[in-house]
């Protein structure tokens, strides 16, 4: 195992800031990394209040954003890995939004 592995692993989230265009998490050993809101397309799509709700996983290793179904990890930040979300899954996720959730079906008329 390298050393730029272990300083990966052992690293943790104790924070979380969205801004218009930027994602800051700062993590327990004092570094904040930084990276464009446009590398995580859902969060970039995402309304404000959906940024806001997130959740760490587990003690700090990864951000859970339950209303955008998104999930990124610390070690990948820190190795400056986007989103590699597939176009495929990325549209249907869109395509999933702009259907209103748990509208009432009207019935057939004959």
């Amino acid at each position: 195992m390298t050393s730029s592995t272990l300083v990966t692993e052992s690293a943790t989230a104790k924070a979380v800031k969205i801004s218009n265009d930027t994602l800051i998490v700062e993590l327990r050993d004092g570094r904040s990394v930084s990276v464009p809101l446009k590398w995580y397309p859902r969060l970039a799509e995402g309304r404000p209040a959906e940024r806001r709700n997130w959740e760490f996983i587990g003690p700090g290793t990864g951000i859970h954003w339950p209303d955008l179904d998104e999930d990124i990890s610390v070690e990948g930040l820190l190795l400056g890995r986007p989103s590699a979300e597939s176009p495929a899954s990325l549209q249907r996720w869109r395509a999933g939004r702009r259907r209103p959730a748990n509208k009432r079906r009207e019935p057939t008329r004959r």
